[in-house]
């Protein structure tokens, strides 16, 4: 398998550790003698996405660059509904994360590792 571009590292890096560190933090807000939060489960599946986009990308799978950037447009939709500058932070994200894992050498990675050696 070949090596991923440095973008690709990088944002998968970067995928993993958020993935990670707000799956920690959520949790260690959970309260387990509270009733049940239905938000728990939202929270964790969002960070259990982030890290699963993160690892599959390392790997070279395509579907996991675009789980990537949906993942980040899903945060886009949401962050309208807060403030100005929290949906202006995420869409510039969102358009920079959209350039580096579509460039020409990136989407060259992916489909290499989409075809089996011969």
């Amino acid at each position: 398998m070949r090596k991923p571009p440095i973008t690709v590292i990088l944002i998968a890096c970067l995928y993993l550790a958020v993935g990670v560190i707000g799956l920690v933090f959520h949790l260690m807000e959970f309260k387990p003698q509270h009733p049940f939060q239905y938000d728990i489960v939202w929270v964790t599946l969002v960070h259990l996405i982030a890290i699963v986009a993160g690892a599959y990308m390392l790997r070279g799978s395509n579907w996991a660059r675009w789980l990537a950037l949906a993942w980040i447009a899903f945060h886009v939709v949401l962050s309208a509904f807060h403030s100005l500058s929290e949906f202006v932070i995420h869409a510039l994200l969102c358009a920079v994360l959209a350039y580096f894992l579509f460039r020409p050498r990136v989407t060259q990675y992916f489909r290499a590792a989409a075809t089996p050696a011969a």
